[in-house]
């Protein structure tokens, strides 16, 4: 018999569904409800942590670096989905945010679960891709001991690369492995082992924080709007028009002439509607503020008002 005080709380049969199999729709769906009611405090729990993460990630992509996310199962392919939002949302280039998933992305179930055990695959992606210390590393596990995520992200801390494990078992050796471990504890699954469940849901909460987290705080936001959206097609074109008009107050024919004047580039013509300058003033005061609207914003207004003076 399985003594369950050796396995990780993610692995232990949780005592509020022993009768899951019989129960009707409803109280299944309401208990599953309850359960994940569990999930954002834990992540709350954790807050410091995913804070300290953000701060770090954000310092290595603002110098240039890379961001690479570690898994394997589920949680490949949540960090695989979390890669892929990036440059939709933030127009980030394809190789500044990507993930590393046991057996390759493009692999299924049935031919990626073997490659979960191989840490010497795991360090083979690190090593493959040249991380070093101008770039960070996000490892990621349900259980933290997944020996391909864990010997990646030995393998990158050896290299230099801030690391970051993100995992639901406290003293894990993904944990143990990191500079900076996030420790969401969620307990037992409503269907045992099953992680894509609670533990999927707190690893999504987490790296929606640390790549929407980390993209604010390089400027990719004016208040809480994305101004780095390429109008790349109707759609774009209407949502980059849309934006324009929140950040401005101005009216639809004015966003588009604006939009005109900045050749597309929604910051760069918030800038320059907001603060009155030319195309190339804006680009520069973007650039100087570090990619900051606001700050490039009043960058402009403060020179205007010197040389009115």
């Amino acid at each position: 018999m399985t003594d369950e005080r050796v396995l990780p709380p993610t692995e232990q049969r949780n005592p509020k569904t022993m009768e899951l199999d019989t129960m009707p729709a409803e109280q299944l769906v309401r208990v599953m409800n309850e359960e994940d009611a569990s999930v954002a405090p834990a992540v709350a729990r954790a807050l410091p942590q995913i804070a300290a993460a953000v701060e770090r990630i954000a310092q290595v992509l603002r110098q240039g670096g890379r961001l690479f996310y570690v898994g394997a199962g589920t949680s490949g392919r949540l960090a695989l989905l979390d890669a892929l939002e990036c440059p939709p949302t933030f127009n980030t280039d394809p190789q500044q945010v990507q993930a590393i998933v046991a057996g390759g992305t493009g692999t299924d179930i049935s031919s990626s679960a073997e490659f979960e055990d191989r840490a010497d695959l795991g360090r083979q992606a690190v090593i493959e891709r040249s991380v070093g210390s101008n770039d960070a590393v996000v490892g990621i596990a349900a259980s933290g001991t997944t020996p391909f995520t864990v010997a990646a992200v030995e393998e990158a801390r050896r290299q230099g690369a801030a690391t970051v494990a993100l995992c639901c078992v406290a003293g894990s050796p993904l944990a143990g492995a990191a500079e900076i471990p996030i420790v969401a504890e969620v307990g037992p699954e409503v269907l045992t082992g099953s992680t894509r469940l609670k533990a999927g849901t707190a690893q999504k909460m987490v790296l929606n924080m640390l790549s929407t987290a980390a993209m604010v705080r390089l400027g990719k936001t004016y208040s809480n709007l994305m101004i780095e959206v390429q109008p790349r097609n109707e759609k774009l074109r209407a949502r980059a028009e849309r934006v324009f008009m929140l950040a401005t107050g101005l009216s639809s024919d004015e966003a588009q002439q604006w939009l005109r004047r900045a050749e597309g580039n929604l910051k760069v013509a918030i800038v320059m509607a907001a603060s009155g300058v030319e195309r190339k003033d804006a680009v520069r005061l973007i650039a100087a503020s570090g990619g900051h609207a606001r700050e490039a914003i009043a960058a402009a207004r403060s020179q205007g008002t010197e040389a009115g003076r």
